[in-house]
């Protein structure tokens, strides 16, 4: 049997097993494997936060999907509110004016996060989480609630003098300021008032806040305010992942460089003679 090439192998394993030894006593040798172990940590983290997240997004998804909270686009592809795009332009208003909110608007791509798109009416993003949250916001400040008074809450009032004595309302509702209050139906405008901007001890306006910002108001605002915040946190972890990621790549390009220069290094051989050059006296060590 011929063994001249299995000698081969085995020689050439015991010289690359040597030159790696050597490398690790270099301390340039021993940091270069330390950044390729680092990146194998980066690239398992990446792994890990980007899987968790598109779980997350997932889960958005079909929770949305499940209670059918879904955004209303026109056949080219605007968005509408109750059938008209000047409705979706006022509450986009109120979401960018006057919340100041920075709306993205496309369906997203590798690089740039997804916002209100047309392609996918479903809730999950954090912009079309706040587009809802601002268009049940914006139905409740431009409403009207209807108030009913009964003869026992006129005589109440009275006694309580929220009503003159002769039943005169002069309360902050400047529709019926001056009238003399009887039992019935008061319609009273939100005005673009927010809970806290009621009169709650006025006998109309009181009412009206309980009306209009009902606990199922407050209930949508707050689960809607909680997808907001899901979305943006998701986006982060997918930020995350994605600098991990980069730190791996980062690192073990510098493992494999350093690890490189390190063995090139080892190579180096001095040559078997002196060139004769060398060897020759120049005129400032010649002897006399």
């Amino acid at each position: 049997m011929d063994f001249t090439n299995d000698t081969n192998r085995t020689g050439n394993g015991l010289k690359e097993g040597v030159a790696m030894m050597s490398t690790l006593r270099k301390p340039f040798g021993l940091l270069g494997v330390f950044l390729i172990i680092c990146s194998i940590g980066y690239f398992v983290g990446a792994g890990v936060a980007y899987s968790k997240t598109q779980g997350g997004y997932g889960s958005l998804e079909a929770f949305s999907a499940e209670q059918a909270v879904e955004l209303s686009f026109n056949e080219d592809g605007q968005l509408v509110d109750r059938g008209t795009t000047e409705g979706a332009d006022a509450i986009m208003s109120l979401l960018t004016d006057d919340w100041n909110f920075p709306v993205i608007e496309g369906c997203g791509s590798l690089i740039t996060p997804a916002g209100i798109c047309a392609d996918d009416p479903v809730v999950n993003t954090q912009s079309e989480y706040m587009y809802q949250m601002a268009t049940i916001s914006f139905h409740t400040l431009h409403g009207t609630q209807v108030v009913v008074l009964s003869a026992d809450d006129i005589a109440a009032a009275i006694e309580s003098e929220k009503l003159d004595a002769d039943g005169t309302y002069n309360g902050v509702v400047t529709a019926y300021q001056g009238q003399v209050l009887t039992p019935g139906a008061y319609d009273v405008p939100v005005d673009g008032r927010y809970w806290t901007g009621f009169n709650r001890t006025d006998l109309l306006d009181g009412p009206a806040r309980e009306q209009a910002w009902s606990g199922t108001a407050h209930a949508l605002v707050a689960e809607l305010g909680v997808g907001a915040v899901t979305a943006s946190a998701l986006q982060l972890a997918l930020g995350i992942a994605a600098l991990l990621a980069g730190l791996g790549v980062i690192s073990l390009v510098m493992g494999v460089v350093f690890i490189w220069d390190t063995r090139r290094k080892d190579k180096f051989t001095a040559p078997d003679t002196i060139p004769e050059s060398m060897l020759k006296d120049s005129p400032e060590t010649a002897t006399v």
